[in-house]
C-alpha cells in the first residue's frame, strides 16, 4: 500500500482526485483504486517540546536555569490535532511506500518527515521514502506531479535546514523570552517581554525609523537653475552639478548647504556665453517586471489596495485550495519552468474567463514571446506565482480574490508583451567653468506597460503601479523637448535662478515599505561582510512566515496602526531601546537566513550552525541579565496562564526523544550540553 502524506485536507483531496478510482472516505483519510490511501496533516501535528518536558522545575520561571538547552530534543503531539496524528500513525506503520507530499518549501517538508519519524517506523521505510512535489492543485498538474515522485533523501539538506531553523528558534526565543520578562518584572512591568530572533530586530527596524523621524532636523539645499539660448533661439533648461571643489559645502547626499555658493553661481553665469561639451541620446528597453513571489505580491496589494501581508496571505490561499486559481502561493521564486511554457494557451484563455477587465489583455498578448521569466536555473522547490487553467464565473470571487487574482493574471501577461521603450537625452553644458545638465525621457513604445493605468496621461508617462520589491517604478518623463544641439556649439545663458529646498524626514513603515525592509534586508545590516553575502541571499524571515511574524508584533501590544501607517507602541520602543544593539539590529538574523540557506544548499553542516549559536547564547544571556527595563515600569498586561490539565498516560507516551533519523534529520546527530542550571 502506497500512503500519500499531504500538509494539509485541501492538498490531500486534490491528490486523491488525480488517482485512480474508485474512493472511499475514511476517518481523516481517503481510500484510493489499488489499495493506496491518501491521508493529512493539518500544518504541523507536533511541536517543540516545552522546557518542563524535559525537566519539571523549568515550569517556574527563573534566571538560574538559564540557558535551557536540551541534550536531547524532544517533539510533543499538538493536544488539538492529536486525533488526526493517530490516524496517521497507524497508516504510516501499514504502508509499503511512504510519500511526503507537503508543501514545496523547508517547513513542509520537515513537518511530514517529522511525523514519518515520530512514528517509529523503520529506517529502512523511511530511507525508501518519495517526495512529491506540488505547486498546482489542478487535476493535470497533480497527475504530473505525482507520475514524477523523487527520492525523499534529496531533500535531507531541506529538512535540516527547517530543523536547525525550529531549534534555534525555540533556543533564542524560549531563553531570551524569560530572561526579558524576568528582568522586566523587576522594574515592575506586568507581563511578557516576548523575544524572537525574527520578530525582535523587525520590531526594532520600526522603532529605528520611529525615532529617526522625532529626531530629524529639517535643513535647506539648494538647487540652481539656468535657462540656455541656441544659436537657432531655441530655449532649455539645465540644472547645476557641483564640482568636488564644492564637496565641503554639500550633505552625504550630493545636496549644496550654502545659499552663498548657490547665488555666486548665479551671479557667474547670467548673461554669459556656454559650450555645449557633450550630447548623450540613447535608445533604452525596459523588459517586463517577472512575475511575483508572495513577498512582491505582498508589497504591490499593499499600494494598490492597502492590504496587510496577512490578508494577501489568506487571500492567496483561497485562490489556491478552495479556487484553484492560482498555483502555489507561499513561493520566493519569480521565476518560471520551461515545461509551463507549452500550457500558456490554456492558462491565458483561463484568464480571460475568469477576469473580465484582461480579455482585451488576453487577446493583445504575443504567446510566441519568451521572457527572462522562462529560465528552468533559477527554479528549486518553487516557482512564480501564476494563474492556473482553471477558470471560474468571477461572480464566485470575493472583491479581494478578485482583486489578487487580477494582480497575478496581469502580471502573468506582461510576460507575453515587448519591452517598454524610451529614449534617453542629455545635454551637458558648460558656462563659467560650470557645468550644466539637461535631461529629456521621451517614451517610444509602451510595450508592456499599456497593461497598467497611469497616474498622469502625460509628464510622467512611465509611472505605474508596477513595482518589483523595494522597487518604486516612477520615471519623470519629459513634457518639453531638447532642442538639437550638438557637441561644441555655443550657448547663451539668458536667466539662472536658485531653488530653495528642504530635507525630508524618512517615512514611516508601510505593510509595503516593511515588508519590502524585510525582503531587502541588507540595506538595514550594519556589518558589511554580512552585508555583501545578502546581497544575493537576505530576507528577513520567510515568505511563509513574514506574514504572520508582523500580525504577531502587533497582537503583543509592540506596534500599532495609524492610518496606512505602521508605528511602534511605548513598551515596543521601550523594550528596543533597553536590549542590546545586535538584538535589535538584523545583522544577526540575517546571517542566521544564509546559514540556513546555505545548510539546504549543502553548502554547510547543521554542527556548524548550532554549536556557534549555543556559543552566542549565553553571551547574549550575560549581557542582557544585566539589562533594567525601567521605561516599562507599570505597564503591560499581565500573563495568562493556561489552564491546567490532568496528566495522561497516553500524553506522557507521546513525548519521545526527537531521534530525527529520518530524511530530516541524518545531519543533526550533534553532542550538546544538557539541561544545565546556570551558565
Amino acid at each position: 500500500m502506497i500512503l500519500y502524506i499531504a500538509e494539509k485536507p485541501s492538498l490531500g483531496r486534490a491528490i486523491a482526485d488525480a488517482l485512480p478510482t474508485p474512493h472511499k472516505k475514511g476517518d481523516g483519510c481517503i481510500y484510493v483504486g489499488k489499495g493506496d490511501v491518501v491521508s493529512w496533516c493539518i500544518g504541523h501535528l507536533l511541536e517543540q517540546a516545552q522546557p518542563e518536558s524535559y525537566d519539571p522545575v523549568f515550569k517556574k520561571w527563573s534566571i538560574q536555569h538559564l540557558p535551557i538547552v536540551p541534550d536531547q530534543w524532544k517533539l510533543e503531539v499538538k493536544p488539538k490535532t492529536k486525533k488526526q496524528f493517530n490516524i496517521l500513525k497507524k497508516l504510516i506503520r501499514q504502508a509499503d511506500v511512504l510519500v511526503n507530499v507537503g508543501d514545496p518549501d523547508r517547513e513542509g517538508q520537515i513537518l511530514v518527515d517529522e511525523v514519518i519519524s515520530f512514528s517509529g517506523v523503520s529506517a529502512s521505510k523511511r530511507s525508501a521514502a518519495k517526495r512529491c512535489l506540488i505547486s498546482d492543485l489542478n487535476i493535470n498538474a497533480v497527475k504530473k506531479s505525482l507520475n514524477n515522485l523523487r527520492d525523499n533523501n534529496d531533500f535531507i539538506p531541506l529538512a535540516t535546514s527547517a530543523l536547525a531553523r525550529a531549534r534555534a528558534d525555540w533556543l533564542y526565543g524560549i531563553n531570551m523570552t524569560r530572561l526579558c520578562t524576568l528582568q522586566g518584572q523587576k522594574s515592575g512591568f506586568n507581563g511578557v517581554l516576548s523575544i524572537g530572533r525574527v520578530q525582535t530586530p523587525l520590531l526594532g527596524l520600526v522603532v529605528h525609523r520611529d525615532l529617526e523621524i522625532e529626531g530629524f532636523v529639517s535643513k535647506p539645499f539648494y538647487e540652481v537653475f539656468i535657462t540656455l539660448k541656441t544659436g537657432a533661439g531655441e530655449c532649455y533648461q539645465a540644472k547645476w552639478k557641483p564640482s568636488e571643489a564644492c564637496e565641503s559645502f554639500m550633505d552625504e547626499d550630493g545636496r549644496v548647504l550654502s545659499r552663498k555658493l548657490a547665488d555666486n553661481v548665479v551671479a557667474r553665469v547670467v548673461d554669459q556665453n556656454g559650450l555645449v561639451k557633450k550630447v548623450q541620446k540613447s535608445k533604452k528597453k525596459q523588459p517586463a517586471p517577472l512575475p511575483y513571489n508572495l513577498s512582491a505580491l505582498q508589497i504591490d496589494a499593499a499600494k494598490r489596495y492597502g492590504l496587510s501581508a496577512k490578508q494577501v496571505l489568506d487571500l492567496c490561499q483561497q485562490l489556491y485550495e478552495k479556487h484553484k486559481l492560482i498555483t502555489y502561493p507561499r513561493s520566493d521564486c519569480r521565476y518560471l519552468p520551461m515545461e509551463h511554457y507549452s500550457g500558456t494557451q490554456q492558462v491565458t484563455a483561463a484568464i480571460a474567463k475568469t477576469c473580465h477587465k484582461l480579455s482585451d489583455a488576453v487577446a493583445k498578448a504575443d504567446l510566441r514571446l519568451k521572457s527572462k521569466a522562462w529560465n528552468d536555473a533559477k527554479i528549486s522547490a518553487h516557482h512564480a506565482i501564476i494563474p492556473t487553467a482553471k477558470s471560474v464565473d468571477s461572480s464566485r470571487l470575493s472583491s479581494g480574490e478578485a482583486n489578487l487574482y487580477e494582480l497575478i493574471a496581469r502580471q502573468y501577461l506582461i510576460q507575453f508583451y515587448p519591452p517598454f521603450e524610451y529614449m534617453d537625452k542629455q545635454i551637458d553644458t558648460e558656462v563659467s567653468g560650470g557645468l550644466f545638465v539637461a535631461k529629456q525621457k521621451d517614451v517610444l513604445a509602451e510595450g508592456w506597460k499599456t497593461l497598467f493605468p497611469q497616474s498622469k496621461p502625460s509628464g510622467n508617462r512611465g509611472k505605474t503601479s508596477d513595482s518589483s520589491p523595494g522597487e518604486a517604478a516612477e520615471e519623470a518623463f519629459s513634457s518639453v523637448r531638447l532642442p538639437d544641439v550638438q557637441q561644441g556649439d555655443a550657448v547663451l545663458c539668458t536667466e539662472a535662478h536658485v531653488d530653495e529646498k528642504q530635507t525630508s524626514p524618512p517615512k514611516h513603515f508601510t505593510d509595503a515599505t516593511l515588508l519590502a525592509a524585510m525582503t531587502g534586508i541588507a540595506r538595514f545590516v550594519n556589518d558589511p561582510v554580512i552585508k555583501k553575502v545578502l546581497r544575493d541571499t537576505d530576507g528577513l524571515g520567510t515568505e511563509a512566515t513574514r506574514a504572520g511574524i508582523i500580525e504577531l508584533l502587533f497582537t503583543r501590544q509592540f506596534l500599532t496602526r495609524s492610518g496606512k501607517e505602521i508605528r511602534a507602541t511605548d513598551v515596543g520602543r521601550q523594550l528596543i531601546t533597553s536590549l542590546p544593539e545586535n538584538m535589535t539590529h538584523p545583522d544577526m538574523t540575517a546571517h542566521w537566513e544564509s546559514q540556513l540557506e546555505a545548510i539546504s544548499q549543502r553548502e554547510l553542516k547543521y554542527n556548524h550552525f548550532m554549536q556557534p549559536m549555543a556559543l552566542s547564547l549565553r553571551e547574549l544571556i550575560a549581557e542582557v541579565g544585566t539589562v533594567r527595563f525601567d521605561g516599562l515600569q507599570g505597564k503591560g498586561k499581565a500573563m495568562v496562564r493556561p489552564r491546567r490539565k490532568k496528566p495522561a498516560a497516553s500524553k506522557r507516551a507521546s513525548v519521545k526523544n526527537d531521534s530525527v533519523k529520518s530524511t530530516a534529520a541524518k545531519a543533526s546527530s550533534v553532542k550538546r550540553p544538557g539541561m544545565r542550571k546556570g551558565s
